[in-house]
């Protein structure tokens, strides 16, 4: 899941200790979409003295919007979120993947390039950059970030991509996270067809990759 982890982290460490406060976090960063809209707005309207950054509250909402395709109302989120922490790298990232799911890649491109300016060395950041250069017309950028998305994502990005190029039919040989030749010619055909998307589709793929 996109940012959710790394978001959610933070969150609970910026909500502090019990009582309603404590609940509301929990909720925020739950794997259940809804529970997590709730106990998101439940923090944001309390405007609580407790939770020390409500910008972490509006990001977790914004990826709970965007996993339910609700991309306008993501972005908003996200808007309040950078308006207040503009180095929010994460934050930045995931609007600009919402951007590039909404069908808006280009206006998406600028939020990547700052995230990555932010963290360099981020895999779903390059991964983002590389689906928007995809999309724009860019194969050899695309597949220049795919590579550094495998690199510095490690085993589990390579994995995705194996799993992902597999139900494309593109990629035929083992998912096991190992780096292989095959992967790589199946990438350099995927990166020219704006269409096709090495992440995988399929939630049990996906979570054989976790």
């Amino acid at each position: 899941m996109r940012g959710f982890l790394a978001i959610g982290i933070v969150l609970a460490v910026a909500i502090g200790p019990a009582g309603a406060r404590a609940d509301s976090a929990t909720d925020c960063f739950s794997e259940d979409i809804e529970r997590r809209i709730e106990g998101c707005t439940a923090l944001i309207e309390r405007r609580d003295e407790g939770v020390a950054d409500l910008s972490l509250a509006y990001a977790m909402r914004a990826l709970a919007y965007s996993l339910k395709g609700r991309y306008d109302t993501a972005i908003r989120d996200y808007d309040a979120a950078i308006s207040m922490k503009p180095d929010f790298a994460v934050a930045l990232n995931n609007r600009a993947w919402a951007y590039f799911r909404w069908g808006r890649a280009a206006t998406g491109l600028p939020d990547v390039e700052k995230s990555l300016q932010l963290s360099p060395t981020s895999a779903h950041a390059l991964d983002t950059r590389a689906h928007i250069r995809q999309t724009l017309g860019d194969p050899q950028g695309a597949l220049r970030d795919y590579d550094k998305a495998m690199w510095h994502g490690g085993a589990r990005m390579i994995k995705l991509y194996q799993c992902g190029l597999t139900e494309a039919r593109l990629y035929t040989g083992e998912i096991d996270g190992n780096l292989r030749p095959e992967l790589t010619q199946a990438l350099e055909q995927c990166v020219y067809d704006k269409a096709c998307d090495p992440l995988p589709a399929d939630e049990q793929c996906r979570a054989a990759t976790s």
